[in-house]
């Protein structure tokens, strides 16, 4: 688990979001309130999931999708957007106490790669697929 964690306010915007990601190179990052509460997770599928047709609007209709201009013009629209407007808010997150294999479990069942994990109600650090491969070679299979 990491504890040292980047995060990001509701407040933040699409920009300096996008931005944040890149410089530490993360691939979702929290997103805290003013109280320090976990109230969403911007990944980069959130960030590109705002600047492209869906894969239904790319079948229906590949005609209207087609012109790139318009992702273009649509990431000049959204770059001072809070990301509040585009973040997931509906988190998945494991305890610390709960088994390491648990948390492989979710990060599967929900296509995540990262967890928040939550100490009696209070986010405490966020869980990374190769944290819980490392965990698994280490402790499980004894390498």
């Amino acid at each position: 688990m990491i504890t040292k964690i980047v995060s990001i306010t509701p407040e933040t915007t699409y920009a300096e979001a996008a931005k944040i990601m890149h410089k530490y190179t993360l691939s979702s990052v929290p997103v805290i309130d003013e109280n320090g509460d976990l109230v969403g997770i911007l990944s980069e599928k959130d960030l590109f999931h705002v600047l492209y047709p869906t894969y239904e609007e790319f079948y229906k209709t590949p005609h209207e999708v087609s012109h790139h201009e318009e992702f273009e013009n649509n990431i000049n629209y959204v770059r001072s957007k809070p990301i509040s407007d585009y973040m997931t808010k509906e988190i998945i997150s494991i305890g610390s106490d709960e088994p390491i294999m648990k948390a492989g479990a979710l990060m599967l069942a929900h296509h995540v790669h990262r967890l928040p994990v939550i100490d009696k109600e209070k986010f405490v650090g966020m869980i990374s697929r190769e944290d819980v491969f490392s965990a698994v070679l280490k402790f499980q299979l004894g390498f």
